[in-house]
C-alpha cells in the first residue's frame, strides 16, 4: 500500500528481503501510529524474535516473515553436506513455527518452501530455491489478497456501517489484507461507507493499526471501545462484520481469530448482521479436525495489566520529535491477569468465508478442498 511518511507518499510491503545482506526488513508495527519505522531481523532467530514479539504480526505477515526466515536461515549454512544441512533446517523450522503457534499460515508457507527446496540435488541449489519459494509465498499472499478484494467488494453496498475487528490489513499480510481488502476495492470503485474498528484490547491493534490504514487510504471510520459493539448492533448502527483469521479449519469451517472475534460474531448472529470471514489459502488447516484442537497461545499477563504507548522525545539539535516506546500499568497493583490471544468461532455463527476464490459457507470448504489448494 501507499504510504505517506513527513508528507512524502510510496509503496510499502510488510515484510521484504534483503538477499545481499541476507537480511528481512520489517515494519515496524509495535511503534505505529506514531512512528513509521522499517527494521531488519539480521538472523532467522531474530526473525523468530520478531515474530514473538509482535514487531510483525497477523496470518499472511508472520507467514511470509517465517518463509523468508526460512531461506535466511538455510543461506547461513556453510557447507556441503546435506545432512547436516537438513539438520540445520529443522532446527531453522522449529524455530520459527514456535513462536507463535496459533496461526497456521508460518507453518504453511515454511512447509511450501521446503517442498520446493527437495527438489534441489545439492546444498547450495536447495539455498537459492529456498530464497525463491519464500518470494513467491510473498507474491502470492498478495495476489490472494486481492482476489478477497474483487469477491468482497459486492457485500458492502453504499451508506453501510461495516464493523472490524483487530487488524486484518495490509500489516497482516505482505499487502492489501484479508478483512480490509473488500473496503480497499469498494473505496476504489466509489463506494461510500464508513467503517468502525474495535479497539481490539489489550494491544489494541484496531485502534492503532487498521485505523492509522485507514486514515492512509481516506478511508471514513471511526474507532469504538470493544464493549461498544453490542449497543451499535442494538441501535442498527451496524450492517456488517468482516473479520480476518489466523487458522481456519477446512473440515469444519470453525475460524480462531484475535481474542474477541467469538463474541463479535453472537452479537451480530442475535442481531440478524452477516459476520463474514477474509483468508487467504494459507491460512486454511485441512488436517486439524475440531476447534478444540487449536492451541491457543497465552501471552503475558502484562498486556492486560497494561498498555505501551510512544513518548515523544526532543532530541539536543534542531528540536526534533523521536518516538520511544514507554510501557505504563494501569491496573491493580497487586493482581495478576489471564491473556488468551485468540479464540474459536463456530462454523454457524459465520455468514461466509470470503477467499481468493469466492465466497463459501463455512461448511462448504472441505467440499471444494481441492479448489482452494487442498493436497493430499
Amino acid at each position: 500500500m501507499n504510504v505517506t511518511v513527513r508528507g512524502k507518499s510510496r509503496l510499502y510491503r510488510t515484510v521484504t528481503f534483503d538477499a545481499p545482506c541476507n537480511r528481512v526488513r520489517l515494519i515496524e508495527q509495535r511503534l505505529l501510529p506514531q512512528a513509521f519505522k522499517i527494521v531488519a531481523a539480521r538472523t532467522f532467530r531474530e526473525t523468530a524474535t520478531a515474530i514473538r514479539d509482535m514487531i510483525v504480526r497477523g496470518a499472511g505477515a508472520i507467514g511470509a516473515t517465517a518463509a523468508y526466515g526460512l531461506a535466511q536461515g538455510a543461506r547461513t549454512f556453510q557447507g556441503n553436506d546435506r545432512r547436516k544441512f537438513s539438520r540445520h533446517i529443522e532446527t531453522v523450522y522449529s524455530t520459527l513455527a514456535g513462536a507463535r503457534p496459533t496461526a497456521v499460515d508460518p507453518v504453511n508457507a515454511m512447509n511450501a518452501v521446503r517442498q520446493a527446496m527437495a527438489r534441489g540435488k545439492s546444498v547450495e541449489e536447495q539455498q537459492a530455491i529456498a530464497l525463491a519459494a519464500a518470494e513467491e509465498f510473498a507474491n502470492a499472499d498478495v495476489s490472494h489478497c486481492a482476489g478477497i478484494g474483487q469477491h468482497g467488494a459486492k457485500l458492502i453496498r453504499n451508506g453501510m456501517n461495516v464493523l472490524t475487528h483487530c487488524n486484518a490489513g495490509w500489516l497482516a499480510f505482505v499487502d492489501i489484507g484479508s478483512a480490509t481488502a473488500p473496503l480497499y476495492a469498494a473505496h476504489a470503485a466509489g463506494k461510500k461507507f464508513h467503517v468502525f474498528c474495535d479497539e481490539t484490547r489489550p494491544r489494541s491493534q484496531g485502534a492503532t493499526l487498521t485505523a492509522w490504514e485507514l486514515a492512509q487510504q481516506g478511508i471514513a471510520h471511526q474507532i469504538i471501545a470493544d464493549n461498544a459493539a453490542g449497543h451499535l448492533m442494538q441501535r442498527g448502527e451496524v450492517d456488517l462484520v468482516i473479520v480476518g483469521s489466523d487458522r481456519t479449519l477446512g473440515r469444519t469451517g470453525e475460524v480462531a481469530n484475535k481474542i474477541g472475534t467469538y463474541t463479535k460474531a453472537v452479537l451480530a448472529k442475535r442481531h440478524g448482521i452477516p459476520f463474514y470471514v477474509a483468508i487467504p489459502l494459507s491460512t486454511i488447516d485441512w488436517q486439524l479436525r475440531h476447534g478444540r484442537n487449536i492451541p491457543i497461545e497465552e501471552r503475558h499477563e502484562s498486556e492486560v495489566l497494561g498498555a505501551w504507548g510512544v513518548v515523544q522525545t526532543r532530541r539536543a539539535k534542531g528540536g526534533a520529535r523521536n518516538g520511544k516506546r514507554a510501557y505504563v500499568r494501569v491496573a491493580n497493583p497487586t493482581s495478576g491477569a489471564r491473556n488468551p490471544g485468540f479464540d474459536v468461532t463456530p462454523a454457524e455463527l459465520i455468514t461466509g468465508i470470503i477467499t481468493p476464490a469466492g465466497i463459501f459457507k463455512p461448511t462448504q470448504l472441505w467440499d471444494r478442498r481441492h479448489e482452494l489448494g487442498f493436497i493430499p
